[in-house]
């Protein structure tokens, strides 16, 4: 199982990917503010990779939405991540670092998982390989690439509820 998890956000280009897009050599950011995604706050819940998952979003401020993720399978955090989107260069970026159940880093020190944003729909954002969906106020979908740790890569949907 932590062979998924290592790789769950280590991104790479999948052509049966339905919800998410790449971005490219040629792509260009979309001119974007957090205005844009601030639906996205919020503690959200859901069920992914035989566990519970929980996501906390902060409203925007300073330029950027913190979130922190948790992964807990048979009653054990299997994995954090803690990031944020933040505007740069009038652009939005997400980028992330995870952690071991220990708090243990998988990343170098100073090394970070980017997502450069590749467009915006009404309720539908796309950064690369990485899409945040907004179902309604109490629901959203997020879709990844991750590699299946067979050598090849798929898209996987979590999706989550407000929790109250």
């Amino acid at each position: 199982m932590k062979p998924i998890f290592i790789l769950a956000f280590c991104i790479s280009v999948s052509s049966f990917s339905q919800h998410t897009v790449s971005f490219t050599e040629t792509s260009v950011p979309p001119k974007a503010t957090l205005d844009n995604v601030a639906w996205i706050a919020g503690h959200w819940k859901g069920e992914a990779f035989g566990g519970i998952a929980e996501e906390i979003w902060s409203p925007p401020l300073g330029d950027s939405m913190m979130f922190v993720f948790k992964l807990v399978t048979d009653g054990k955090v299997q994995f954090y991540e803690v990031g944020h989107i933040q505007e740069r260069d009038g652009t939005l970026i997400l980028q992330l670092k995870h952690f071991h159940g220990s708090l243990k880093g998988w990343e170098e020190k100073d090394d970070t998982v980017d997502f450069k944003l590749v467009k915006m729909e009404d309720h539908t954002i796309y950064f690369d390989d990485f899409t945040i969906e907004r179902i309604s106020e109490n629901e959203i979908n997020m879709y990844v690439i991750v590699d299946n740790g067979q050598g090849a890569s798929e898209e996987v949907k979590f999706n989550y509820k407000r929790e109250k």
